[in-house]
């Protein structure tokens, strides 16, 4: 993690927060308290940034500097919020092309996607609060800077994230190896987001259950999967490849 990814000490982050620095989370050693300690958790509640109390050998690893039992973790763009970009999108007169990240971890991976979502004109990517991926340089770098043009929306968590996109009318396609359609028969040309795994252990069961499909994309080698990032990529060239098919503007 880079020095610019961080800031340490309650003081210096409370002031981060109060000058309107994105902060992406604030890691709080576990047992910490006093009154600096409660005006700072009273401070990431009122900006509604998310807080995880951590062990003190976690801190540690992000810097053996004079931390105090906090470090802020910095994001280089803000995030945005679906009930605020999905309207709008309707009312531009769009019809669009989301990313769902279920548990995708890694920074590069998570870059690479937002690159091949940017190329293919995707509307918004939405990650989870807790255990996905955040805007970090590295993700930033691995994006080629697409991180700062595709908006990143981040919410409680991706089930609740992929019912509030089917209640505004997405059709939700999840990419999964347990999918009997092949990925070229789903139908992009309509509002929808598409939802990719964990590179581990894929899509969660209770996402799968939300899907209106579950698309497979051809495995013809002797490994099982693709990586996601290269797997997000074929998904989101077949949705361009219908739309312009279908006469959407290439822009």
């Amino acid at each position: 993690m880079e020095k610019s990814d961080y800031i340490f000490g309650i003081r210096a982050i409370l002031e981060a927060i109060e000058s309107g620095k994105t902060v992406d989370k604030v890691l709080i050693r576990r047992d910490l308290g006093g009154d600096l300690a409660r005006e700072l958790l009273d401070k990431v509640r009122e900006y509604d940034i998310v807080v995880q109390r951590v062990p003190l050998e976690k801190l540690n690893r992000i810097t053996m500097k004079n931390h105090q039992g906090a470090i802020a973790l910095l994001s280089p763009v803000g995030y945005h919020k679906l009930d605020n970009v999905v309207p709008q999108l309707y009312e531009d007169g769009k019809t669009p092309l989301a990313v769902v990240l279920d548990g995708v971890t890694d920074a590069r991976n998570f870059g690479a996607i937002a690159r091949s979502a940017d190329c293919a004109g995707v509307d918004f990517i939405v990650v989870p609060e807790r255990g996905s991926a955040s805007v970090t340089s590295d993700a930033v770098k691995a994006s080629a800077g697409a991180l700062f043009y595709v908006p990143v929306c981040r919410e409680r968590d991706t089930l609740t994230a992929v019912k509030k996109l089917k209640e505004n009318g997405y059709l939700i396609i999840g990419a999964s190896e347990k999918g009997v359609e092949n990925y070229t028969e789903a139908d992009f040309t309509v509002p929808v987001a598409i939802v990719m795994g964990a590179e581990d252990t894929g899509i969660s069961p209770e996402v799968l259950k939300q899907c209106d499909q579950l698309a497979t994309i051809p495995i013809l080698g002797n490994i099982g999967s693709l990586n996601v990032s290269v797997a997000a990529g074929v998904m989101l060239y077949e949705a361009v490849r219908q739309r312009l098919s279908a006469g959407f503007s290439n822009k």
